[in-house]
C-alpha cells in the first residue's frame, strides 16, 4: 500500500456500534488505498461492513479507531466545515437510492457541487451542461425527478458526482435497483465517464459483472478485508 501516491487511504481505521452494554464491531482494524485512475470493487455479503467502509472513507461517519486520508489530509484533523469543504471538492458520491432533491430540476440538482464550491452560477450551469450532454440528458434538464426515468436518475447522479472533478468517485450499489438492462447502461456510463476524467473509483456491489471490470476486487467477511483480486 503506497500513501505516498494514493488520493484516499485509511490506517488501522475500525468501527464499533454501542446499544447500552452491546457492542458490535462492524469493521475490524482495516488498511486501505486506492491510486490516482485505480478502480476498484468492494464485494460481499449483506452485512460484511462494506457500505460502513465507504461512508468512513468518505467522511460521512465517524471511525471508532484509525484514520482516514483524502488528498493527503488526516480527515480527523479537521472541522466539520473543512471536512464538508473537503469532500465537496475532492470525492463524488453515487448511491442506490440517488439522493437528488425532488424541488430541484436535473440542471439544478447537477450544479449544486459547483454553488456549494462558492462557482459563479453561469460557470457552473455551463458545466454542468456539458456533463449532461455528454449521457443524453439535455432534453430533461428542466425535468423534476418525478419526470425521470430510474436510469435517467442514476445518470443525473453520476453528473453530480463529476461535476466537480472530483479525484476520487465513491459509489455504494449503484444500480442496486435498477433492472439488467438500465443498469448495463448505467454502468457504461458510470465507466465511460471515470476513463474519461481520470477519477479514481471505488464501487460497493453485489454485481460480479461489475466487479469484473475494476482493476482490483477486495472481498469483505465479517468487516474485514479477506481476499484481495488483481
Amino acid at each position: 500500500m503506497n500513501n505516498e501516491k494514493s488520493v484516499l487511504s485509511c490506517k488501522n481505521l475500525s468501527k464499533t456500534f454501542h446499544d447500552g452494554s452491546l457492542y458490535v464491531e462492524v469493521l475490524k482494524p482495516i488498511n486501505f488505498s486506492i491510486q490516482s485512475r485505480e478502480r476498484i470493487a468492494i464485494v460481499g455479503p449483506s452485512g460484511a461492513g462494506k457500505s460502513t467502509l465507504l461512508h468512513l472513507l468518505g467522511g460521512l461517519d465517524q471511525p471508532s479507531t484509525g484514520q482516514v486520508f483524502l488528498a493527503k489530509q488526516n480527515l480527523a484533523t479537521l472541522s466539520e466545515i473543512k471536512r464538508s469543504h473537503l469532500r465537496n471538492r475532492y470525492l463524488g458520491f453515487i448511491y442506490q437510492f440517488h439522493h437528488l432533491l425532488p424541488e430541484f430540476t436535473v440542471l439544478e440538482n447537477t450544479c449544486i457541487p459547483l454553488l456549494l464550491a462558492n462557482i459563479n452560477p453561469k460557470i457552473a450551469e455551463k458545466k454542468a451542461l456539458s456533463l449532461l450532454k455528454k449521457v443524453g440528458l439535455i432534453p430533461r434538464q428542466h425535468h423534476k425527478l418525478g419526470e425521470l426515468s430510474g436510469g435517467e436518475r442514476q445518470r443525473t447522479a453520476i453528473v453530480r458526482a463529476l461535476v466537480n472533478d472530483p479525484l476520487c468517485i465513491l459509489a455504494d450499489e449503484p444500480t442496486g435497483n435498477l433492472d439488467s438492462h438500465t443498469a448495463e447502461q448505467v454502468y457504461q456510463t458510470l465507466l465511460e465517464l471515470n476513463d474519461e476524467f481520470n477519477t479514481s473509483l471505488i464501487i460497493v456491489t453485489h454485481d460480479r459483472r461489475l466487479a469484473s471490470r475494476m482493476d482490483r476486487v477486495l472481498q469483505m467477511e465479517d468487516g474485514k478485508l479477506v481476499t484481495i483480486t488483481d
